[in-house]
């Protein structure tokens, strides 16, 4: 299919006078007939524009007190900076750009701002709904982000997460997925994976539905970063990932299609989908911070998104300054409510006709996670619920694995005692028990690999990595359980600035991060070249920094940009060998 015509569209006139009063520096205004803001910057006689939407979570922006150039401008939500005059976000430093507008002057010395845009692609070949028969599409959630849905004689799944762990040995399943979930997976006719974090692309899970069926058809939107970039080490056997282009529809058959669209904040790595049937549409946000950048379908039948928070490494791993536990408690009470009042508001705009929150199940229950557990809180699926029906006339829906959402007797009948068929009675529904040894023995085996015989590994992973001309300096130690120096582990410094192994501290101006990692996490993603998300996001480190900045730039390249391919450690070795036995002592701790 060919890509769709692009439209202009005008989004706010100035007046000549209005164009005449416009103030050097920043100039918010808004278009009272749509309610939409917007910031025009001035510098003599150039104009730039853009939209008052944050792109982090879509928060408006006010002046920036602190900047006294009056360049910059600040997000009331959570505090990030935008240089109007660069349209590059000064917080977090290095990160993303802002989408400037086109301004156009008028023959009247009037000004018009513009938006050059694709039609919305879900418009594209449009389709009126179809009445569904009951039964017909049947939407069964089996855990954190993984539903079956039955369209037609279809059968579709995504996000299948059903055994082990995700990030390393951080997450684990709150619930117990239905006892035929692996038959499910085994009838499915696709499977969709929107991204490459393992609470949604599941190695464990796949090398078992691999053993039975490895030519499973599988579609992931074509990202940056591939979704499948690691399936080669994985061992795990799939023959058919499909690789499809965003926002355009992949036909299954005469009644079904979907489309996937990238995310606005991480297009290299989060992906979102909308499935139709007869003209019906499900919309699955996923992890996406603002989908398709902000642009959604409205009144779909069914959308699910996240909607729990407690995902990263921050606040909870760092320590000293601020990151006090009563200001961490306080950070997290703050964030969860933001994050509760976006999905609501979101629900509302899009008016959907059914809303439910999912791929947040997860639970730090392993035993050395007891600290995370107890004060990485998440939001109630009910609290959010109960806030999205305040506010309108969405029906919502709190899964429990096995329940199922008749689609065609929900949008008849919402009060049809059919349209949700609950478990039976007396299903276990929460996990209380979960198989960590055979996971944790992969971990361990890298503590003991090889590689670690030689100090020279440090200055052979981080050349292969290739980050550099960055001025930071990090402490990297390894540690037990506890996060104590491991005995005999290494302790050592990377100066990023000219890609250095100092033993000490250089004497310029640096910032410093020190980072704690237990021994067998880091040692199993060194060796296998895996991306940091199984230490940050699995709560497999303790971070401290001076000053307290985030370098955007670092945990971005060791987070998404690392290289594909893992690090040549046979031919290390090899080198190794030649230049004869021993350890150096000069990066191990006493």
């Amino acid at each position: 299919m060919g890509s769709t015509e692009q439209t202009t569209e005008i989004l706010l006139c100035l007046s000549p006078v209005e164009v005449a009063n416009l103030k050097e520096g920043i100039n918010f205004f808004r278009n009272k007939s749509t309610g939409k803001d917007y910031i025009l910057y001035k510098s003599k006689s150039r104009l730039r524009a853009c939209k008052n939407v944050c792109k982090h979570q879509g928060g408006l922006f006010i002046k920036d007190i602190e900047d006294l150039a009056g360049r910059s401008v600040r997000c009331t939500k959570h505090n990030w900076k935008l240089d109007v005059s660069t349209m590059k976000y000064i917080n977090p430093p290095e990160s993303f750009c802002q989408d400037e507008l086109v301004v156009e002057m008028d023959e009247n010395n009037g000004l018009l701002l513009l938006e050059l845009n694709p039609p919305n692609p879900w418009d594209s070949e449009p389709r009126s709904p179809e009445e569904l028969d009951f039964g017909e599409v049947q939407i069964t959630y089996l855990t954190h982000a993984c539903m079956d849905l039955k369209l037609g004689d279809k059968r579709m799944v995504f996000d299948p997460w059903l055994m082990g762990p995700a990030f390393a040995r951080g997450w684990w399943l709150l619930h117990e997925p239905p006892s035929d979930w692996l038959e499910r997976l085994c009838q499915a006719d696709l499977i969709y994976i929107s991204h490459l974090h393992s609470d949604h692309l599941s190695y464990p899970t796949l090398k078992k539905l691999a053993g039975r069926r490895p030519d499973i058809p599988i579609y992931v939107g074509n990202t940056e970063r591939p979704v499948f970039w690691n399936l080669n080490q994985s061992g795990v056997q799939l023959t058919n990932i499909n690789v499809v282009p965003f926002g355009i529809w992949q036909q299954v058959d005469k009644n079904l299609r979907f489309m996937i669209l990238m995310d606005g904040v991480h297009p290299e790595m989060d992906t979102c989908i909308i499935v139709e049937y007869k003209g019906h549409k499900i919309l699955n946000t996923v992890d996406c911070t603002r989908p398709n950048g902000g642009r959604l379908p409205m009144k779909v039948a069914l959308m699910m998104s996240d909607f729990a928070g407690g995902a990263s490494g921050f606040p909870m791993t760092f320590s000293g300054g601020k990151f006090t536990e009563e200001w961490k408690a306080q950070f997290i009470k703050t964030e969860r409510k933001k994050l509760l009042n976006y999905k609501a508001q979101l629900v509302k705009n899009l008016q959907p006709r059914i809303y439910c929150p999912f791929a947040g199940y997860f639970v730090e229950s392993h035993p050395s996670d007891k600290y995370i557990k107890e004060t990485n809180t998440k939001n109630d699926p009910n609290e959010l619920n109960n806030l999205i029906k305040k506010n309108s006339d969405v029906i919502t829906w709190t899964p429990r694995p096995g329940a199922t959402l008749d689609l065609g007797r929900m949008l008849k009948d919402p009060t049809d005692s059919k349209g949700i068929i609950e478990p039976p009675e007396g299903t276990k529904i929460y996990k209380d028990s979960w198989d960590f040894e055979p996971y944790l023995e992969i971990l361990n085996a890298a503590v003991g690999d090889e590689i670690f015989l030689h100090s020279s590994w440090i200055k052979e992973y981080f050349t292969w990595a290739g980050f550099k001309d960055y001025n930071l300096v990090v402490r990297m130690i390894e540690t037990d359980e506890d996060f104590n120096p491991f005995p005999g582990g290494y302790d050592y410094l990377v100066d990023f600035l000219d890609l250095s192994f100092p033993k000490e501290r250089p004497q310029r101006e640096h910032p410093y991060e020190e980072i704690r990692s237990r021994v067998d996490v880091i040692r199993h993603v060194v060796k296998n070249g895996l991306l940091w998300d199984e230490l940050y996001i699995g709560f497999q480190t303790r971070l401290q920094r001076d000053p307290d900045i985030y370098h955007h730039l670092f945990w971005n390249h060791f987070q998404i940009k690392l290289p594909l391919t893992p690090p040549n450690w046979r031919s290390f070795l090899m080198c190794c060998e030649q230049n004869g036995p021993g350890i150096s002592q000069e990066c191990k701790t006493t």
